[in-house]
């Protein structure tokens, strides 16, 4: 059985500045890693690359085996990626309905747990109550719940989180915990890139830790915790 998502010595530039260099990482089927590190190690940049916004001058990518790079997102996204980007980018003169319906896909692939429009609004009762109003006009939190369904309503079979609990109130916080915690157990795959650190050794199976574009560490999220001198180095967590 393959990993969910593999990474296989991936090269990914801006520019010509190399962002990520000789990346190697695995994501198992039905958990959650979570890949670390300090402003600029590369975690959007890798997550962007897996997604197909850039491209990778060297490496394989691989979903469930298959390979993705040199596919455009929207080909990706087929396939089974699932991207929630930093900052939400939900469109403001939108309601939440129509997020959902214009994002909505039926599953092309083995989706361990299928997302029509009512099975996402479950796992986030708020958006049912909003369902016509405009995104706009609507908390942080809220925006933030939108964004996860509308990368669900997808039907993913990976879905690559950026910083999901950044700015948001910590009972909001919560809740997205929850959903997360509720995915994982659906047997979704999830790859999570988070600077919330006891959220993100709450939710992971495995953290990766990057360091100038490099994995500086990788393992269980007790021994990372239980290791002040790492979280020091390279989170900068004292």
């Amino acid at each position: 059985m393959p990993d969910a998502l593999s990474l296989s010595n991936v090269h990914v530039y801006h520019g010509e500045i190399c962002a990520v260099r000789g990346l190697e990482l695995t994501c198992a089927e039905g958990a959650v890693t979570a890949l670390l590190g300090r402003n600029g190690a590369g975690k959007t940049t890798t997550l962007s690359a897996i997604a197909g916004l850039l491209g990778t001058r060297q490496g394989r990518i691989d979903l469930f085996g298959a390979p993705l790079e040199g596919r455009g997102p929207e080909a990706i996204c087929r396939a089974g990626i699932g991207l929630v980007p930093q900052g939400r980018r939900i469109f403001p003169s939108l309601t939440v309905l129509e997020h959902l319906q214009i994002a909505y896909r039926a599953p092309r692939h083995a989706a361990t747990r299928v997302f029509d429009i009512a099975g996402v609004e479950a796992l986030f009762p708020r958006l049912r109550e909003r369902r016509r109003q405009l995104a706009g006009s609507m908390s942080g939190g809220e925006q933030q719940m939108l964004a996860i369904a509308r990368a669900l309503a997808t039907n993913p079979r990976v879905l690559l989180l950026d910083e999901p609990a950044e700015g948001l109130a910590p009972q909001i916080v919560a809740e997205v915990a929850d959903a997360i915690s509720a995915l994982k157990a659906a047997g979704l795959s999830i790859l999570l890139v988070e600077h919330n650190l006891p959220l993100a050794l709450r939710l992971a199976d495995t953290c990766v830790v990057l360091s100038s574009g490099e994995v500086a560490w990788r393992g269980a999220p007790d021994t990372l915790a239980n290791d002040p001198d790492l979280m020091a180095h390279h989170l900068g967590v004292h």
